[in-house]
């Protein structure tokens, strides 16, 4: 798939099917999120990949009762970890951008993949520290659920963004 309808066509998916994901396609997303750019090359996240089905329902139920996060395959707990930039005025939480650039390649390998995923920022950060081995030292930034869609009208086009001409300003 060319990269523009990737970019056109992801969107949340909040349904999916039990199908499992094949290794070979989680670990093209999973290295697409590694691959991703970092202030200072410093690469501070961390991807925790749960399958197990009972981990997922924990899982949704810690991300405001949203289910839908345990009936995807695959839920990736998105972790990063705090790095003082001395060149950003951001300080000790560029770790957020990072983690946030490198969340959004798997967002778009997963779809060139044909698997839906769903930004979950709605979530309780000590129990979900809890329900998964983060590693020391890192924050939980992130819930994933990644499967295939339940629907196929799931990777359709919007029309709901703003125009290019009132997003962008030329000097």
């Amino acid at each position: 798939m060319d990269f523009t309808t990737v970019v056109r066509t992801r969107r949340s998916v909040r349904s999916y099917k039990p199908d499992p994901i094949p290794e070979d396609a989680l670990r093209r997303v999973l290295e697409a999120a590694r691959m991703a750019p970092s202030a200072n090359n410093v690469q501070p996240w961390h991807f925790i990949v749960v399958r197990d089905a009972a981990k997922r329902r924990e899982l949704a139920k810690l991300a405001a009762g949203q289910s839908f996060v345990g009936e995807a395959p695959v839920v990736i707990v998105c972790c990063g970890k705090r790095y003082k930039d001395r060149y950003s005025w951001l300080g000790d939480s560029m770790y957020l951008v990072d983690c946030t650039i490198a969340i959004d390649h798997l967002t778009l390998a997963a779809r060139n993949e044909g698997l839906g995923t769903c930004w979950i920022g709605a979530f309780d950060h000590e129990g979900v520290k809890q329900a998964a081995p983060v590693p020391a030292g890192h924050d939980v930034v992130m819930l994933m659920p990644v499967g295939y869609p339940a629907s196929q009208k799931a990777f359709g086009e919007t029309g709901s963004r703003h125009s290019l001409a009132s997003v962008v300003s030329n000097l």
